[in-house]
């Protein structure tokens, strides 16, 4: 399976641009290799850079989604008394042709391709849809006059209409470099360029994909690429950016900050970048740290600025922020560099001055910006496999060593963020000839009992270090009695190695003694080392890591060499596939337990000497009282855990408490509890308990500890307890039930054949939910155990065949397939303002508003102090922005204006607005672990896979998938033994879509952006993408927002919670002929392979309590009535999302008369709740 990755990216002194992944140990040629590069600079989904001719080229990733852009052009006719509809329009109407407004005049021979880069996808064609609808064929839409509101239908008064003509191009310069083609004024056009930086994608998400590009000239201007965007990879235009001075060098981050270097020696800084101001308004100078030495190099991160002066040392700049992205001051760091490069999270690599060898800091964290020490990459290049690893990458540190070193296999591979632990590799040269600082011996490499040495290898200044300095630095040079028998050198910088800018003196280095071994360390010319081998020797020129994003809590192996033999025990591990474990852990259990019953045997006879065995835990907690007033109350909490006399434990859960001075209790049988939850209640470490009778209440047992780990410790045990009260042990079955709740944490739930049994069908408020490892927004599943999620921030993740993680640990979590899992989604707050006459808009509201600050409903105050990430688990990834994307639109300044509170809200201010509100966004990340592996690289925002049954293990899986884009995706290569897939196929569409679903037979629906349905056509597995989209027409005066296909069913979900089903589906029409509907209150629904159908309904009203998002089934769903019957309620609330695609089981069905009364519980018709259901015309009440 595939992990993910990014690139490292750096040029050689020869100008050739190769790339070393986050996960690899090799620098790899990049694969055009045509051109020779002088500096590169590269974001994840692209590079840019500039050659030896000075232009400008981008390196656009090959992927499996396309880049298309849609031309559009507007037909216009108006009706005559004489010809009817003809081209012929009036003086004062639009052109023929025109662009929607009608401003603007475009025929379609006028559309051209921008550059040799693109080419056509197809001929120009009528689309024929218009908000969602079909339109007659010929794609007409008509109004009253020039412009107007367009419909689909002609009426009497219909004087004009228009149809839209749309073309797609298609980007295909992708895993090459393209030259930037210049189309501006010949007298205009940029100079010779010098210099480049991209950034600025975090700037907004709107519009998605926009990159800044800044550029230098060899005249020292710099100029502004418009335009360019994930759709647009290559920009428009050119534009001139007026600076104070010549630029010599110039650095953007990915968010607002941009520094250039003049040649003069002072660095400036870009202000004013904003969403509608990417390219700035004005510059800020800031003086070099030393007044003898300007700054030659800058480099900046998201709130970073590092640089290097003219002689070699490197600096720190403190103090830069959004508000102030000049900073404060500057901090001397150890080090001579040539050129350093900030990269995603602030990290930082460098190349030296002498050696040309590229290092990382290691020990950037969030807390640390500045880091601890530099760390030399050892990495050998893709070309040299073939030779002894350790050889290439020793060479890469410049050393000479002989064949005891070449013979080394104890490579240590250490985490990136290990700043105390010694790595196995060669010092950085120092110079020849110097002498040996007082305590170091000299070492040969011959000799029995190697050295290894520690040095700084960059900061070659010989002057007297001041004394703090040398207390702080003393271990630069020491040499370690060692077992191993290779003999290596250790680079060991001590911890945070900054230095004040007004101190003048640096630390001394010092270096080797000259000796006759071939064991010492020495700095060679570019042609002496020739004869050595020069080619293997890397000499770099110029790095990037803008598009390297390097995981704090992985292992780089960038410092170690890998041996041989560590290689193929790697390949060995590689190739025991997640089935083969899992397959052994069975059979050896399978071993055990037969073992066990031929011992027990032999002692039957004998009399039971303790017939059962007790155990208790104990505890205090907070418990959410069931009297008014409700509140928290302090209980002691006993669980006792008793073992039968046939080895099988069950457990008693006792919550004491006091009433009116009185010891009160209640107890909960553990084999009664459905399942076990964290739950978000008044911020408080609380998780719920729930029993078949509190589900139908809606009031569940919840408690809360006092730390995180204490309620993580009882959720273990208890989870434990009651998967060994129902004897439930392993991973999921194929057919297991997934869930996800509101908060992201997984459920499983093993579904009896009782389930869909009809008329004695087992109530699903008594199905068991156990919790799985990870964090996820949607899951789908089918019922060969393949099964995929797409957490909060669209990373895609395969389930492994794993249980457990989380919190779960110890025996109810498996041994492997268990892995770090991440996830990042957004917290949300409203600025709300009331307009008066005096001061315009401002936050003082009226008595009965709502909060200034507020959530989306406005009765909780929320403010950017007190709001906090969504539990402790969460930590802030980002600082407060403005939220560009609200429903409805917003203006510039990201408002959206209303009558009043609450309203609907529109990004535009008419004369009846007198409140308005904007949001803001900030990101927090979540790092668990689960069985789940990442599936790079494209973003999904929606995934089905086909609910095979009968299909041959070996045969492959229909899987589509949306991206976050609105791409239609088709996965191939997915199998029960290859769950990931390989590659993806693009299906194209004329617009982006937000639901797919694949059933029986390979049915495949859609749903569009709009809220249009769509049937693909012809697909079959010969032709996974099949040929063509047939638009649905959607429920009467409703948007579809979601659709699922079960075996011959097929149901949707419009935006307003209202279920329909598809009538009239035959294998010779297969798009059916009208909807039905079915039920309203629905937020989320899951139809089998059975054609089951479950959801998630907004609101259910128990005897106790309301609660929101539960787990609902329907009942009464056979062949002569596949819209069921009535619904039976399940678990909730707080849920999200649920998939039964994997659920086949079908229950022997009796032939008696029972058949044909309704479904439910014993026979008969689900209980109402309260005097109220789910209201649907499909209901018998």
């Amino acid at each position: 399976m595939a992990t993910s990755s990014s690139l490292l990216w750096a040029v050689d002194i020869f100008g050739r641009v190769y790339t070393l992944s986050t996960v690899g140990q090799y620098w790899e040629l990049c694969k055009d290799t045509q051109l020779e590069f002088k500096r590169v600079s590269a974001v994840k989904k692209c590079c840019w850079g500039i050659a030896c001719d000075h232009q400008v080229y981008t390196y656009v990733f090959s992927g499996d989604v396309p880049i298309r852009y849609q031309e559009e052009t507007y037909e216009n006719q108006r009706w005559n008394p004489v010809g009817g509809f003809c081209e012929k329009l009036m003086p004062s109407d639009r052109w023929q042709w025109s662009d929607v407004s009608g401003l603007k005049h475009q025929q379609l021979d006028s559309f051209t391709l921008p550059s040799p880069h693109w080419e056509w996808e197809s001929d120009w064609y009528v689309d024929e849809n218009i908000g969602g609808e079909p339109t007659e064929k010929g794609g007409w839409t008509y109004a009253i006059d020039f412009p107007s509101t367009y419909t689909k239908d002609k009426k009497w008064n219909s004087c004009v209409r228009r149809r839209r003509w749309i073309r797609y191009r298609r980007y295909k310069s992708r895993d090459v470099w393209a030259k930037i083609v210049s189309h501006d004024d010949p007298d205009r056009l940029p100079d010779p360029f010098s210099d480049i930086s991209i950034g600025g994608w975090e700037i907004t998400e709107e519009p998605l994909g926009r990159l800044s590009v800044w550029v230098v000239s060899l005249q020292g201007r710099v100029w502004y690429r418009e335009d360019v965007c994930h759709h647009n990879p290559e920009g428009s235009t050119w534009s001139l950016i007026t600076t104070p001075g010549e630029v010599a060098q110039i650095s953007c981050g990915p968010y607002d900050l941009l520094w250039a270097t003049l040649w003069e020696g002072q660095a400036i800084v870009r202000e004013g970048i904003d969403r509608n101001n990417p390219q700035g308004i004005s510059w800020s100078t800031v003086e070099s740290p030393s007044s003898e030495n300007g700054i030659m190099h800058v480099s900046v991160g998201v709130d970073v600025v590092w640089c290097v002066t003219k002689d070699q040392k490197v600096w720190f700049r403190r103090g830069v922020n959004s508000h102030n992205p000049c900073g404060t001051s500057w901090i001397e760091m150890v080090g001579e560099m040539m050129m350093v490069n900030v990269g995603l999270n602030n990290q930082v690599w460098g190349i030296g001055c002498d050696d040309r060898t590229i290092y990382f800091r290691q020990g950037v964290t969030p807390s640390e910006l500045s880091g601890k020490m530099w760390k030399a990459i050892v990495c050998g290049r893709e070309s040299d496999r073939s030779q002894t690893g350790s050889s290439t990458s020793l060479l890469s540190a410049g050393c000479f060593f002989t064949d005891d070193i070449q013979n080394q296999t104890n490579a240590i591979v250490q985490s990136d963020a290990d700043t105390s632990s010694d790595t196995e590799l060669c010092s950085i040269p120092t110079t020849l000839g110097s002498t040996r600082p007082p305590g170091a011996a000299a070492s040969s490499c011959t000799s029995g009992a190697p050295a290894h040495v520690t040095v700084d290898p960059l900061d070659s200044d010989h002057g007297e270090a001041p004394a703090a300095s040398a207390a702080n630095e003393k271990a630069h040079l020491e040499n370690h009695k060692s077992t191993n028998p290779t003999p290596s050198a250790e680079l060991q910088w001590t911890n945070i190695d900054l230095k004040e800018a007004h101190r003048h003196a640096v630390l001394s280095v010092g270096t080797f003694a000259e000796t006759s071994s071939l064991s010492s360390l020495g700095v060679f010319s570019v042609g002496a080392e020739e004869q050595y081998g020069a080619d293997e020797h890397p000499l770099w020129a110029w790095v990037s890591g803008g598009g390297c994003l390097v995981d704090l809590h992985s292992p780089l192996k960038w410092f170690a060499v890998p041996s041989g033999l560590s290689s193929s025990v790697q390949s060995l591990s590689l190739s025991i596939t997640p089935a083969q474990t899992a397959a052994w852990r069975k059979q050896i259990f399978q071993q055990l337990s037969e073992r066990t019953k031929r011992e027990l045997e032999n002692f039957r006879h004998y009399e039971q000497a303790v017939e059962q065995s007790v155990w208790v835990k104990t505890g205090t907690l907070q418990w959410w009282r069931n009297w008014k007033p409700h509140k928290w109350m302090d209980v002691r909490v006993a669980l006792e855990q008793f073992t039968g006399s046939d080895g099988m434990r069950d457990s008693i859960l006792f919550i004491y408490y006091m009433y009116h001075e009185e010891k009160k209790y209640i107890h909960v049988f553990l084999n009664e509890v459905t399942i076990i939850a964290e739950v978000l209640k008044d911020a408080k470490h609380s998780f719920a308990l729930y029993t078949p009778e509190r589900t139908k209440q809606r009031w569940p047992i919840c408690l809360a500890a006092t730390t995180e780990q204490e309620m993580h410790d009882w959720l273990s045990l208890l989870t434990m307890s009651c998967c060994e009260s129902r004897r439930i042990q392993g991973p999921p079955s194929r057919h297991a039930i997934w869930s996800l709740s509101s908060k992201g944490d997984i459920f499983v739930s093993e579904p009896s054949p009782e389930l869909e049994a009809g008329p004695h069908a087992m109530p699903c408020d008594q199905m068991f939910w156990r919790q799985v490892g990870g964090h996820l927004r949607l899951i789908e599943c089918n019922n060969r155990g393949i099964v995929w999620g797409i957490g909060y921030d669209h990373t895609v993740w395969v389930y492994t065949g794993g249980y457990g993680g989380g919190f779960i640990q110890g025996l109810a979590s498996s041994a492997d397939n268990i892995y770090t899992q991440s996830d990042v989604k957004c917290v949300y707050i409203y600025e709300n303002q009331r307009w008066n006459p005096v001061t315009g808009y401002s936050s003082r509201g009226l008595p009965t508003d709502r909060y200034m600050w507020s959530d989306a409903s406005g009765l909780q105050e929320c403010t950017k102090a007190n709001m906090k990430p969504p539990s402790p688990q969460w930590s802030w990834v980002s600082d407060w922005y403005i939220d560009f994307s609200t429903s409805g639109g917003t203006d510039r300044e990201g408002w959206q204006y209303a009558a009043d509170f609450p309203a609907s809200y529109h990004g535009h201010k008419t004369m009846k607005d007198f409140v308005r509100r904007r949001r803001w966004a900030r990101k927090c990340k979540i790092v668990t672990n689960g069985p789940w592996l990442e599936v790079p690289p494209v973003t999904l925002w929606d995934i089905s896979i086909i609910p095979s049954s009968d299909a041959d293990d070996e045969e492959s899986v229909a899987l589509w998938a949306i991206s976050d884009k609105g791409d239609v995706l088709c996965r191939l290569g997915v199998t029960q033994q290859n769950p990931a897939g390989t590659s993806w196929l693009h299906v194209g569409t004329d617009q982006p879509f937000i639901s797919i679903s694949v059933g029986a037979f390979f049915q495949v629906w859609a749903v569009a952006r709009d809220g249009s349905a769509f049937y693909r056509g012809s697909v079959s597995p010969k032709k996974p993408a099949g040929d063509c989209w047939y638009h649905i027409p959607s429920p009467q005066k409703q948007k579809l927002k979601q659709v699922s296909v079960g075996r011959t069913s097929v149901f949707a979900l419009d935006k307003n919670g209202n279920l329909w089903y598809r009538q009239g589906i035959t294998p010779s029409y297969p798009q059916g002929s009208t909807w039905d509907h079915v039920s309203n209150n629905i937020r989320r629904m899951s139809v089998g392979p059975l054609d089951q159908v479950w959801v998630i309904a907004d609101k259910v009203q128990g005897s106790h309590s309301l609660s929101y998002g539960t787990v609902c089934h329907r009942t009464g769903v056979r062949p002569m009535e596949p819209k069921g019957l009535a619904w039976d309620y399940g678990i909730g609330g707080g849920w999200e999302h649920i998939t039964v695609r994997g659920n086949a089981t079908e229950a022997l069905r009796s032939a008696g008369p029972e058949e044909c009364e309704s479904g439910g519980r014993g026979g008969k018709a689900p209980p109402l709740r309260d005097g109220r259901e789910l209201r649907g015309s499909a209901e018998r009440c």
